[in-house]
């Protein structure tokens, strides 16, 4: 175990096995922090992923550092991270403390200058921001936000919302999510059992309907209509 040390010189085999040691500590950190610290990076996401990944870094390409300092760092802040993310659902003064407060960039067709000073963006941002929300016009959204996590929820206008079922009184089927009962040439067993179908089935069905065989599907999906969708190779 000297490879968790600090040494003047590691062998090959060493620095191999700090390396799978640090690895697989490190995916043992990241299912511990959730996948909130990863997707959501908000200031105390943000801090502990980077703080974490810049400590366990140095071990791994510096000979003379200890990995055992740095993992017992990492369980430290990771036991921090953990008390501060308790301590922002039980106590809202700490959350405020925290988390920023969401910032109004554009509301009612107009954009709130002091809001975009504030966020610390730019009016390009602003734009680009709509542009991946479908809008093209400034005048047509009702409210524009900046939350804490640096993303932007954006509502339209009413009167330019698109039509839908409801809004029309229409009646709609059920909301149907197809399986995917084959991926890359291999059938996916458990998938098709829940449709209570089985391999001979989509044999026969990729014959007749594709004239191919599932080796050669990429993917394929099945309805509970019996919809079946195939993508072959190409």
């Amino acid at each position: 175990m000297d490879f968790f040390q600090s040494q003047e010189t590691l062998t090959s085999f060493e620095w191999l096995l700090r390396a799978v040691v640090a690895f697989f500590f490190l995916l043992v950190v990241t299912r511990v922090l959730g996948q909130r610290a990863i997707s959501q990076l908000r200031p105390l996401d943000f801090a502990i992923a980077l703080v974490i990944g810049n400590i366990i870094a140095h071990p791994l390409s510096d000979e003379k550092l200890g990995l055992k300092g740095s993992m017992i760092t990492t369980i430290v802040l990771v036991v921090l991270y953990l008390g501060g993310i308790y301590t922002i659902l039980k106590w809202p003064w700490f959350r405020r403390l925290i988390t920023p407060a969401p910032i109004t960039i554009v509301q009612n067709g107009e954009i709130i200058y002091k809001g975009l000073k504030k966020a610390r963006i730019s009016i390009d941002v602003l734009l680009e921001e709509l542009r991946e929300e479908k809008i093209e016009d400034v005048k047509k959204v009702a409210l524009a936000i900046w939350e804490a996590d640096g993303k932007f929820s954006v509502f339209l206008d009413p009167k330019y919302e698109p039509l839908t079922p409801s809004a029309m009184q229409l009646e709609t089927q059920p909301f149907d999510f197809p399986k995917t009962i084959i991926k890359e040439g291999k059938i996916n067993s458990k998938e098709l059992k829940q449709m209570q179908k089985n391999e001979e089935w989509i044999i026969s069905s990729l014959n007749s309907l594709y004239q191919t065989e599932v080796k050669n599907v990429l993917f394929a999906t099945l309805d509970s209509k019996d919809n079946l969708k195939v993508f072959l190779y190409k």
